[in-house]
């Protein structure tokens, strides 16, 4: 009897209560973790893959919004008219009767609109990385509110004069966007951009997390922190629910033995919540070394990047200065012939050294080589503080109560960190 009156809709909602509950509380503190164990990157040393840095928003040619004025990367304006209509309304009285009467209503029409979304960079002090926000939420900021009469200049600047039905002569004008130079924390994958030799981050099929905000990565990871636990206890009510009603029904004498049974949805749900938090959180140290592994990687390439780069470029500028060094002789022995030989000679070749190279930029091409130089060993320098800091993140993961008991199940063992000594790969030797 009692079970069965608890077969049915009532318990099947109570199950897709719990199911849901878990599955999104899991996933809140999944994307907790997923902040938590990605270190902030700077522009020059973003490298492909996931990654977190902090800038400021930043265009060569700024938008300008419409209704502020003020230089931006994007926006959005409105303009809505106020209205007062009356309007019929069914009501039912006292008696059941269904009748009508007219009311006076209060609302407002959007009568214009307009955006700029594009993309923009994001600039630190090391350089500025292009930013494509296409599906990220952002978070703008008021850049203008303001009410406006028929009496006012802004009234009909930006709006139609034609008045919607009912009007009261009162516009709302209303500006959101992101000004040059705000301060924001992007969290996304970062890939290879076509155009130059430069990272981008933009939306992929494989982003873990993909947000631009003006917070902080602590107060997002501790919203997600709330989120998770928010619906963690949502998915514990219908086992809570269920184990008082065995608690009542066993008060009433005739059920005595639903007592032991009282705790056991409870214990289902602890159970379930144990095993989906166990498979998050071992896959998320599964992810957490592999990303280690391609931090390694990372200076490796970087490594090699400034073996192959720069030795070709040190060859061009050798063969730039022995080439100027030619035409300085050729032009030398030109003027010297200005007053006693013919300078017809030496015209064709001249004006093929010019046509071909109408600049002498020796010094200019050494200042690009030391420029180059200082670049390469500066990324070499950042992958290795990626490295050092996400393995710091893993080795720490590793030591923590509960994942340690998790990772000694299939012996993970921490990262060794870089040093400054007993690094075996030297700085690269360049002459000119």
């Amino acid at each position: 009897m009692v079970l069965c009156s608890l077969e049915g809709e009532p318990l099947g909602l109570a199950v897709l209560v719990v199911l849901v509950g878990l599955g999104l509380s899991l996933r809140a503190e999944r994307k907790r973790r997923l902040m938590e164990d990605t270190p902030l990157s700077k522009a020059l040393g973003v490298f492909i893959g996931e990654v977190a840095l902090v800038g400021v928003c930043y265009l060569e040619k700024p938008l300008v919004a419409p209704l502020s004025g003020q230089p931006c990367v994007r926006y959005t304006w409105s303009v809505s008219e106020h209205w007062e209509r009356e309007e019929e309304e069914t009501y039912t009285d006292d008696e059941g009767r269904t009748k009508r009467r007219m009311v006076t209503c209060y609302g407002s029409d959007e009568i214009a609109s307009g955006e700029k979304d594009g993309g923009f960079y994001l600039r630190d002090e090391t350089g500025v990385v292009w930013v494509d926000p296409q599906g990220a939420p952002i978070e703008t900021t008021c850049l203008f509110s303001e009410e406006a009469s028929r009496g006012d200049a802004l009234y009909y600047s930006k709006g139609s004069r034609r008045a919607v039905e009912g009007s009261t002569g009162e516009r709302t004008f209303e500006e959101h966007g992101l000004l040059v130079g705000t301060p924001l924390f992007v969290r996304g994958r970062a890939s290879e951009r076509r155009d130059v030799v430069a990272a981008q981050i933009k939306p992929a099929a494989k982003t873990d997390i993909f947000i631009i905000t003006t917070r902080t990565a602590k107060v997002v990871s501790a919203e997600w922190r709330e989120v998770a636990r928010f619906w963690g206890v949502v998915g514990a009510l219908p086992s809570l629910g269920l184990g008082g009603i065995l608690v009542m029904m066993a008060g009433y004498g005739s059920s005595l033995w639903l007592y032991p049974l009282a705790v056991l949805p409870v214990a289902l749900y602890l159970l379930l919540y144990s095993g989906g938090w166990a498979w998050m959180a071992f896959n998320s140290l599964i992810g957490l070394r592999q990303r280690v592994y391609q931090a390694s990687s990372l200076i490796d390439v970087q490594l090699k990047r400034r073996a192959d780069l720069i030795r070709r470029f040190v060859a061009c500028v050798q063969g730039f200065r022995e080439h100027e060094a030619s035409v300085q002789a050729l032009l030398a022995t030109a003027r010297a012939q200005v007053g006693g030989g013919p300078l017809k000679a030496l015209a064709p070749g001249i004006r093929a050294v010019i046509e071909s190279y109408p600049e002498i930029r020796a010094q200019g091409l050494f200042n690009d080589l030391s420029k180059q130089l200082i670049e390469t060993e500066d990324r070499i320098a950042l992958a290795r503080g990626y490295h050092n800091n996400i393995a710091t993140f893993y080795n720490t993961r590793l030591q923590r109560i509960p994942d340690r008991y998790l990772a000694d199940l299939v012996k993970m063992q921490p990262e060794a960190l870089f040093g400054a000594e007993g690094f075996t790969r030297h700085p690269a030797t360049v002459a000119v």
